[in-house]
């Protein structure tokens, strides 16, 4: 192996703090409003926003000088733990429920979301898994089948909580990672086709996930019910205009728009920082993809190459699922933003992976 670099990559340790800042800056503008509301303390989100984002840097540093290899023998060990914790929160008297969902597992003051984890506890398994196949990933049954086979339970315990749109985010990732370890298209194709019916009776199946996919499409045909999210969020962000009303001075944080320091907080983005800082933010975002790819493709084994593809993907993927949200591009789906949106199961995960990429950067030829 190349011997290790003395520095890591800098333009991804830059995106990644930088876009934590704002996302701690903007929890606060967000949700002060609620916070002094709901909680007597406008400080309230911030300060614990801020002690996740600390303890996330720490995870982050950490992560960064573990020799990435570590994490290829650490897999299997990984992945059992995630599934236990998705089976815990399945448990009424362990898991809690939220927004007709049970995603979370209480351990005292901190609530857990184990399917954030389970985000990257499947991309390290996932890259260890498809190192060991090699080229038996050309194979169906000898190699395709067996990672769908050990996959598609995690998949179904995260879709019993229910959180389809973590699942579907998940298995964009994997399939990319997939696909860049060789898997046939055709196969992958062909299991798309298969699982198109699935998908589909998992939108429809349910009055209210059929309701939300379809109001992206026209949000005014209910404006007071599935359409409200979307409509309040496009109020937010054209309102805004080219330099925003202001940091702070939001309109739409005054209850008008739900989850608006989570879910929703990219439009509080474009509301008070305008056009300029949401395409600031986006810009970040790709700057960190652009940064991601290239260390996967200068990474020294395939191993290295996939887990920077997978943590890189995973990042990404759930920004542009939140912004096309955010935007009514998408259909809504209950995605944070990654590094921004309130929540420390998010942020750790996040941060924790991006300091494996740093690792994975270290022995890359990247220039």
């Amino acid at each position: 192996m190349k011997k290790r670099s003395s520095a890591p990559d800098f333009i991804i340790f830059f995106a990644a703090i930088t876009l934590l800042g704002i996302g701690v800056i903007m929890v606060f503008s967000a949700s002060s409003v609620t916070a002094a509301g709901l909680r007597n303390d406008a400080y309230f989100y911030l300060k614990r926003q801020a002690l996740w984002a600390g303890l996330g840097v720490i995870a982050m540093v950490i992560f960064m000088n573990i020799n990435y290899r570590f994490w290829q023998r650490a897999g299997k060990f990984i992945l059992v733990v995630t599934i236990i914790l998705l089976l815990l929160v399945l448990i009424p008297e362990l898991g809690k429920e939220g927004l007709g969902a049970r995603r979370w597992l209480e351990l005292g003051p901190v609530n857990v979301q184990p399917s954030e984890i389970a985000k990257l506890s499947l991309v390290i398994f996932l890259a260890g898994y498809l190192t060991n196949k090699g080229e038996d990933i050309r194979k169906f049954w000898e190699g395709l089948f067996p990672a769908l086979l050990l996959l598609g339970g995690t998949f179904l315990l995260i879709l019993k909580q229910p959180d389809l749109g973590t699942a579907a985010a998940l298995t964009g990732t994997l399939v990319l990672m997939l696909f860049s370890a060789g898997a046939k298209f055709s196969h992958l194709l062909g299991l798309g086709l298969a699982a198109l019916p699935g998908v589909y009776f998992a939108i429809v199946g349910k009055e209210y996930r059929a309701s939300r996919f379809l109001s992206f499409l026209d949000p005014g045909a209910d404006p007071l019910g599935s359409g409200y999210h979307l409509i309040q969020s496009l109020y937010a962000l054209g309102s805004g205009g080219p330099v925003g009303l202001g940091l702070g001075r939001s309109r739409q944080k005054w209850y008008y728009l739900p989850e608006r320091h989570t879910d929703f907080i990219f439009a509080i983005i474009g509301e008070e920082l305008g056009f300029l800082g949401a395409i600031f933010v986006l810009l970040l975002f790709l700057l960190f993809a652009w940064r991601g790819f290239r260390i996967a493709i200068t990474a020294p084994d395939n191993f290295g190459s996939l887990l920077a593809v997978g943590i890189t993907t995973m990042i990404s993927l759930q920004a542009l699922v939140n912004i096309g949200v955010v935007t009514g591009s998408l259909p809504i789906t209950g995605i944070p933003l990654p590094l921004i949106s309130y929540g420390g199961s998010s942020l750790l995960p996040s941060l924790a992976g991006i300091g494996i990429l740093l690792n994975i950067s270290r022995y890359s030829r990247i220039s």
